[in-house]
């Protein structure tokens, strides 16, 4: 309030119009002189619709100020004592003073009621104190021009910045670009350039921009018209962080020295990666200096990674007592350790318990130690979620499960080389591939293919589940399976014929493709895992001393076989019913029934009866019999359909499935029991009415899946039931 030069009023307030233009008497400062004027920053619905306006003290006011010319008066010392033009209350601080004032406008008559009401309050990051704005001369720089040629450089597509979404943040920043402050009041940074003319003394301050105080004395005569007499005074206030940032391309590369070999390989870059929330305060910054200074942009392309936030979408705060340290992912910690390091912090006690409950839930059995090369995976398959990403452990653990399979598979596919196996350095086309072999490097093929448009497009996620789907469902769950038996039949590498031995050595050949094109692929995503099986791979001519300068894998046409996928595809699902089929029966993982199946189309029937040894093996069945198209169900067959055109069996005689029909009797019963639960509660009376919506929705998707549930059910036991007749 000692700060107040005028009350502002709303233009179209019909209230105060005739008021605008007067004089008012400051309570403190009758002298002063005060007036009322009219701007549109005023909520005339707000209050009375008066608001003093304190120029020197307040942003908003600050800006009012200027545009009426009002006077900027600062009450504060920086000590945050009331200064001389503060009248009375000289010397008070700053707190101390609004009780006094208070009560000096009581003892006036003037006081009228206190009130509480909403508003923002500035506190320091570090003390939490109350922010006063202050008025302080500052260096300030104007960046209109190199703003427009930003936005320019990205809407021309000279500047690519991806993904494209965050397009929209660099415009609305640098199509509203504001006079930017570029001076410091701290003890570090680079030192603000500028030199204040002290000796002859000036009636009004004198700078120059110098590169050293010599130049700038050279400046300040040739301005005066003086020679020798003149000294002057570096300004001690430092450039703005993100002033010095900006430099880093050019500055790191001997910048102003443009002419070394370093700055010319290295500037300007090609990629930038770095997080999306400091797009305006750095990329803008390198972006606009390098325009600025050098006439080039410092780099091509930008890449902006998510945020990372915790499972609950919260941003990682010490105040919130919610960071997780990369390396308590890595190596793990429990949560008595966890909750040790809050109380090495300094949050307050109040917070501590929040943290504690909120760790408590998220870690009851502290973080497993899930490894480099799990956390790196996890964060990468995060990044399709945009902005930030929600980063459950429990999914990080998942892809340290997945680390744990690649280190297995690889281990046991090794045992299939022998001691004296060497790669040949390619695979000969003509080779007499098996069915799997020629799927398994199709399916390579088109990973290699996924992987790099992924990598190419910095869609880093498709990478993940790329190479993530191949290992895992292709080659271990399918391809590993089906190598089993052609190399741990009955015949022995003495007994064997040629045949059979010609085709261990091209399955041996195809195995290594696969692991050598898989650590490869993998080694981005995994590096430290991937470099110690490729390691362990067996000699070969194109293996490289480390995976580290391996070539990275590419599609091969010649080995995609799309009609030899589709078969594959078909037979999977055959594989998968038999499997359930199992299941459904309560038989034992190593118990083979006789499977049959029919299939409507003749060619289909006919590639399938040359497929059924892999049916048996990926179904878990025995041998399998292929009918003709309208032969009959065979006898003591338990029947299930795979599609519109196939039907499969699995033999049951001599089974006893009269229990495992009675369990499913009893889950029928508890199935129907559900739906009607549901049934019940949502034709309850007033359910619509009363019932929030996002719980009514919630109820019918759990009704349609009890339904859907109960469907299966049933048709488990009509199977059952006709198997057993």
């Amino acid at each position: 309030m000692l700060g107040d030069v005028a009350v502002c009023v709303h233009p179209e307030d019909e209230r105060y119009k005739a008021f605008v233009g007067k004089e008012l008497e400051h309570p403190f400062f009758p002298d002063r002189k005060m007036v009322v004027i009219a701007d549109t920053m005023v909520d005339k619905d707000f209050g009375t619709g008066c608001v003093k306006i304190t120029p020197a003290h307040d942003p908003n006011d600050y800006q009012c100020g200027k545009r009426h010319k009002l006077e900027m008066i600062s009450i504060f010392n920086e000590d945050g004592k009331i200064n001389a033009l503060g009248g009375e209350f000289a010397g008070q601080h700053r707190f101390e003073a609004r009780q006094t004032v208070e009560a000096a406008l009581a003892k006036k008559g003037l006081w009228v009621a206190k009130k509480s009401h909403a508003m923002r309050l500035g506190l320091c990051s570090r003390s939490k104190d109350v922010i006063e704005p202050y008025l302080k001369p500052q260096w300030w720089m104007n960046c209109k021009e190199l703003a427009d040629k930003s936005v320019k450089a990205v809407r021309s597509g000279e500047l690519k910045i991806q993904p494209e979404f965050h397009h929209q943040t660099w415009y609305h920043w640098l199509e509203n670009i504001q006079d930017w402050c570029i001076s410091r009041q701290l003890w570090w940074g680079h030192r603000i350039p500028a030199y204040k003319v002290v000796k002859p003394v000036q009636t009004k301050e004198m700078w120059f921009v110098a590169r050293n105080p010599e130049e700038a004395v050279a400046k300040a005569e040739a301005a005066l018209g003086l020679k020798g007499g003149v000294v002057v005074e570096r300004d001690e206030d430092v450039l703005d962080t993100w002033f010095s940032s900006g430099l880093w391309p050019f500055s790191t590369m001997g910048w102003p020295d443009c002419k070394n070999e370093d700055f010319d390989a290295f500037f300007p870059t090609s990629l930038l990666e770095t997080g999306h929330d400091i797009l305006f305060f750095w990329v803008a910054r390198m972006v606009m200096m390098s325009i600025g200074l050098l006439g080039k942009l410092p780099f091509h392309t930008v890449y902006l990674h998510a945020m990372v936030r915790d499972a609950h979408g919260r941003k990682m705060s010490k105040s919130l007592g919610n960071v997780i340290d990369p390396l308590e992912v890595i190596e793990g910690i429990s949560l008595a350790e966890l909750q040790a390091k809050l109380l090495e912090g300094n949050l307050p006690e109040k917070e501590i318990k929040k943290a504690f409950d909120g760790q408590a839930q998220d870690f009851p059995d502290g973080i497993p130690e899930c490894g480099a090369d799990a956390l790196r995976f996890g964060l990468l398959a995060y990044t399709l979620q945009g902005r930030n990403v929600n980063l459950d452990i429990n999914r990080v653990v998942g892809y340290r499960h997945f680390c744990n399979k690649v280190w297995n598979a690889t281990r046991f596919g090794l045992m299939y080389f022998g001691e004296d196996f060497k790669f040949s350095g390619s695979l000969k086309l003509d080779s007499p591939f098996a069915f799997e072999d020629k799927w398994i490097l199709s399916r390579l093929s088109a990973c290699a293919q996924k992987s790099n448009q992924a990598f190419e497009n910095k869609e880093f996620a498709n990478a993940t589940t790329a190479t993530y789907s191949f290992f895992l469902y292709e080659l271990c769950d399918v391809y590993l399976e089906l190598l089993k038996p052609r190399f741990y039949g009955e015949s022995t590498e003495e007994t064997v014929d040629e045949k059979v031995v010609e085709d261990r050595k091209v399955a041996r050949q195809v195995l290594y493709i696969c692991l050598d094109w898989s650590m490869r692929l993998m080694h981005p995503l995994l590096p430290y895992l991937t470099e110690e099986l490729y390691q362990r791979l067996p000699p070969s001519p194109t293996k490289y001393e480390s995976i580290c300068i391996a070539q990275y894998p590419t599609h091969v046409i010649a080995w995609t076989n799309e009609a030899l996928e589709k078969d594959m595809e078909v037979i999977s699902e055959i594989a998968k019913h038999f499997r359930s089929q199992k299941t459904s029966l309560g038989l034992a993982p190593n118990a083979r029934p006789k499977g049959f199946l029919r299939h409507s189309d003749a060619d289909t029937a006919k590639r399938l009866s040359q497929l059924t040894t892999r049916i048996s093996r990926m179904g878990g069945v025995g041998t399998i019999e292929v009918l003709a198209a309208d032969a009959s169900a065979p006898s003591q067959a338990m029947r299930d359909v795979v599609n519109e055109k196939c039907i499969i069996f699995t033999e049951v005689a001599g089974l006893d499935l009269s229990q495992e029909l009675a369990k499913l009797k009893k889950k029928v019963e508890s199935a129907e029991k559900m739906v009607q639960s549901y049934v019940v509660k949502m034709t309850a009376p007033g359910y619509e009415e009363k019932v929030p919506a996002s719980v009514r929705d919630m109820n019918t998707q759990k009704h349609e899946a009890s339904k859907v549930e109960l469907q299966e059910l049933q048709n488990a036991v009509e199977n059952i039931a006709q198997a057993m007749k």
